[in-house]
């Protein structure tokens, strides 16, 4: 018998985590007339979920300062005195700002009519589900369709565990009120070495252990040699091929390849070696969803588990990237609305925010050729970009790939100032399936790091302003 209690709530659509794929999800749906209700796990103060409040906001801030403090002491013709960083300060300016965009995520679900709730959720049955509340009591739901987007959370090493002090995860290193003396980072990936970048450029002794061959696993050589050389130009010590084998009071034991263990300095241990999605509770089984090896939702190409249920984000496959699980969100809403959507994720541009920032979207040389497509490639040097000489950062490249049967740009990779900027123009580029002489013909303000990738289409345009010689890889000189 049901009590009182146990009658549920009906949801048209019901969105389980309050992170980006979450509250877009919720948005959608209620932009298409549908009731939402949505359920998030209130580990974070407010909804955002991680990205917002421990992930991609509160890192660039701390790289944004890191970035700052470096190109005070570096500027030519600037003298600051006694420069130096209050970390302490940092973290009240991350809570406020942190603060106040979950106060405007949390504007928008009032603004849309969606239902918040607070507490673990687990399905029931097909179209069931409960949330269990600790200040409440339980909440029975009855939904028609659902979105899964409960995110993923940091991997931890048995011989290196979290505790929270020394051992950190990224979340932890970004609420550190003082600098380390030294950092050892266990994870040559996009955390890792943003993180390692911006505690390097505060002063910390960087070191990062990588168990692959190299760094920055899914981005180019070119992005992986440059970030190496920024890195230890810092002062930071790269070992790959490398690992963990004991933590220490004082340091970190790792094993290389080359020989005996090495001792590395580690005042504070940053651990960032993947993320696993967070399905184990869902009871995902009550509603037949499958899970993959590593357990992500397997899901079709509209986003949909089941007809009735999707899932987006970082617990299916693809990087685990905000934007990504933004794109994927309005996709699923739409499918499970009946309307005709599908995910696009080769056109999902990747960024990695270290020095110089690296970014690149489409299909590389190797992909398109695997696609059939008989590529081109045009590269050109920032150091033949004015802007970026007044930057005082000429590192790096835009390079261009495009099919050479009909010059339609299919794939970029842009490593330098702003590159997270940049890549927009290309993804857009194609997006709308422009060609390379659409790039050139476009008028790109001048002095600007845009002009960059003017420079690479004019070229690949056979039409080149700045540049001397013919179209290549070889041409990436800087």
């Amino acid at each position: 018998m049901m009590v009182v209690g146990d009658i549920p709530d009906p949801a048209d659509l019901l969105v389980i985590g309050g992170g980006p794929g979450g509250y877009a999800s919720a948005i959608a749906g209620a932009q298409s007339g549908r009731s939402v209700i949505l359920v998030d796990r209130g580990e974070w103060n407010g909804l955002g979920g991680s990205c917002l409040h421990v992930g991609c906001i509160p890192s660039k801030a701390l790289i944004e300062l890191a970035r700052s403090a470096t190109d005070a002491r570096a500027t030519p013709g600037l003298h600051v005195g006694d420069l130096s960083v209050d970390l302490a300060a940092f973290q009240r300016h991350r809570e406020a700002m942190v603060g106040n965009l979950a106060q405007g995520v949390a504007g928008l679900m009032k603004h849309y009519g969606v239902e918040t709730v607070q507490g673990e959720l687990r399905f029931t049955g097909p179209r069931r589900a409960v949330v269990t509340r600790t200040s409440d009591r339980p909440k029975h739901i009855e939904f028609t369709d659902a979105v899964i987007a409960v995110g993923a959370r940091p991997v931890e090493l048995p011989s290196v565990p979290f505790d929270g002090d020394r051992v950190l995860d990224s979340a932890g290193l970004l609420a550190l009120e003082t600098i380390p003396a030294s950092l050892c980072v266990i994870g040559g990936g996009y955390i890792g070495l943003e993180l390692g970048t911006a505690l390097a450029k505060l002063g910390s002794k960087v070191t990062i252990v990588e168990a692959a061959d190299d760094l920055a696993s899914g981005f180019g050589a070119d992005a992986t040699r440059l970030v190496r050389r920024s890195l230890e130009r810092l002062g930071a010590t790269i070992l790959c091929g490398a690992v963990v084998k004991s933590l220490d009071p004082e340091c970190v034991t790792v094993d290389t390849r080359e020989g005996s263990p090495i001792e590395v300095a580690a005042e504070r241990v940053l651990m960032c070696v993947g993320r696993r999605p967070n399905t184990e509770s869902l009871g995902l089984d009550q509603v037949g969803i499958a899970l993959d090896a590593g357990g992500k939702v397997i899901v079709d190409d509209a986003g949909r588990a089941l007809p009735h249920i999707a899932a987006v984000g970082d617990v299916v496959d693809g990087p685990a990237l905000a934007h990504k699980a933004t794109a994927e969100a309005s996709a699923a809403v739409a499918a499970l609305g009946g309307r005709r959507s599908s995910r696009t994720l080769a056109k999902v541009p990747l960024v990695m925010f270290t020095d110089p920032e690296v970014a690149s979207v489409g299909l590389t040389p190797d992909e398109a050729k695997q696609e059939g497509i008989d590529a081109g490639t045009a590269t050109a040097p920032f150091s033949a970009v004015g802007r970026a000489m007044t930057l005082g950062h000429s590192e790096g490249f835009v390079r261009l790939v495009f099919d050479r049967a009909d010059e339609t740009v299919v794939g970029a990779e842009i490593i330098g100032a702003h590159a997270s900027e940049l890549v927009a123009e290309a993804t857009l580029a194609i997006e709308m399936g422009a060609t390379v002489e659409d790039l050139a013909l476009m008028i790109h303000a001048h002095p600007t790091l845009s002009e960059g990738v003017s420079e690479a289409a004019e070229l690949a345009a056979r039409q080149p302003l700045h540049l001397i010689g013919g179209i290549g890889p070889e041409f990436a000189r800087y």
